[in-house]
């Protein structure tokens, strides 16, 4: 983005202002429009800076940014991740296999942690889905991840499924 024909208007701006004052003032003007361009352009990708930072909190967890190449901003454009496509086309794609892990170590029942890092609003939704069906959000987490690892059809939640004989719940217990 060529940031020239805005210093110029207010060049032109200044100069027009100190032609009205006289000769001393134009001469003053003349002075001062170097460190005027200067100022111009810091406030100008200032305000650039500013509004791209607002675009990004929109495009989220795409972004917008603004680079100085030379004396004229350029804006980086990272877009957010494509949607991933529906179950069938995943399914005509070749993807990797993974091997299930042994049957013992699946049931060791150890724990590791993991920080994952959420944009707002997908944290909210989840959130808000594991409230809906009165778990954790690290609960409801566990799930998806391991519904969408196994594959198949939605997993019950532990602990809330009545037994075949409709008296109590069934779950795993630590």
């Amino acid at each position: 983005m060529d940031l020239t024909p805005y210093v110029d208007h207010l060049r032109r701006e200044l100069a027009v202002a100190a032609d009205a004052s006289g000769d001393e003032a134009r001469a003053l003007a003349e002075r001062l429009s170097a460190p005027l361009e200067s100022a111009a352009r810091l406030t100008l990708l200032n305000v650039l800076s500013a509004a791209m930072s607002d675009v990004t909190r929109e495009l989220a967890p795409g972004s917008v940014d603004v680079r100085l190449r030379g004396l004229d901003p350029e804006f980086v454009v990272t877009p957010p991740p494509a949607p991933e496509p529906v179950r069938e086309e995943r399914e005509a794609v070749a993807a990797p296999v993974v091997a299930a892990p042994p049957a013992a170590e699946a049931d060791d029942g150890t724990m590791v942690r993991i920080n994952l890092r959420l944009p707002a609003h997908l944290k909210a939704r989840a959130e808000g889905a594991a409230a809906a069906e009165g778990l954790s959000a690290n609960a409801w987490l566990v799930r998806a991840v391991s519904v969408a690892l196994d594959g198949g059809g939605r997993a019950s939640a532990p602990g809330r499924g009545k037994d075949s004989g409709g008296r109590g719940f069934t779950g795993w217990v630590r």
